[in-house]
C-alpha cells in the first residue's frame, strides 16, 4: 500500500507539470503555424509579383546563384530542441556582372530573397512538427496519469484499505468471540 501511495503522489505531483507543458507546447505550435503561414503567404505574394516578367527568367541563367550553406542552431522549447534559422550563404558564379543586363542583379537579389523565405518557412514547418509531435506525446502521458493510472492507484488504494478494515473487524470479532467463550467457560467452571 505505502508502495502505491508513494507512486499516486509522484504521478499527482508531475501532473500539473505536464499539463503546464502541454499548454506550453500547444501556444509555441500555434507560433510556428502562425509564422509558417505567414512566411507561406509572403512567398506565395513574392512569386506572385514577379510573374509580369515572367518571360525575363527565361533568359536567367540559374546556375549563377546556389544556396551554398544553410546555417542551424536549436533551441530549447519546453524541452524538445527545435531547429533557429541562424544564415543561409548563397554563391554567386558570375564572370563579370557589367556585360550582363542591368536586371540580371535584380534577379539575383529577387532569388535570394524567395530563397530565404522558402528556407525560413521550411524551418518554422519543421518546428512546428517537432513541436506537435511532443505535445501529442505530452497530452497521452497527461491522459494516461489522469484517466488511467491515478484513479487505477486510487481504486488499488481503496481496496486494500478496505482489505485491511475487514480483516481487522474480522480478528476483532474473532477476539470477541473467544473472549465470549472463555467467559461462559469461566461461568460454567464456577457453577
Amino acid at each position: 500500500m505505502q508502495g502505491l501511495d508513494k507512486q499516486l503522489k509522484v504521478r499527482e505531483r508531475a501532473l500539473p507539470t505536464l499539463k503546464n507543458k502541454e499548454s506550453a507546447l500547444r501556444m509555441e505550435v500555434r507560433k510556428a503555424k502562425d509564422k509558417a503561414g505567414e512566411l507561406e503567404a509572403e512567398y506565395q505574394q513574392k512569386v506572385s509579383s514577379y510573374n509580369n516578367i515572367a518571360r525575363l527568367w527565361g533568359e536567367f541563367d540559374h546556375s549563377m546563384i546556389h544556396i551554398s550553406n544553410v546555417e542551424l542552431s536549436s533551441k530549447k522549447i519546453a524541452g524538445v530542441f527545435t531547429p533557429v534559422l541562424e544564415n543561409i550563404e548563397f554563391e554567386i558564379k558570375v564572370d563579370n556582372l557589367f556585360e550582363m543586363p542591368v536586371w540580371v542583379v535584380d534577379g539575383l537579389h529577387i532569388i535570394k530573397k524567395v530563397a530565404e523565405i522558402a528556407i525560413e518557412r521550411e524551418v518554422y514547418l519543421r518546428k512546428m512538427e517537432l513541436l506537435d509531435f511532443a505535445r501529442k506525446k505530452t497530452t497521452q502521458k497527461v491522459n494516461l496519469y489522469e484517466k488511467v493510472q491515478i484513479p487505477g492507484f486510487q481504486d488499488a488504494i481503496r481496496k486494500i484499505k478496505r482489505f485491511l478494515e475487514d480483516e481487522d473487524n474480522l480478528s476483532k470479532s474473532a477476539q470477541k468471540i473467544v473472549k465470549d467463550r472463555q467467559q461462559k467457560q469461566k461461568q460454567e467452571a464456577v457453577i
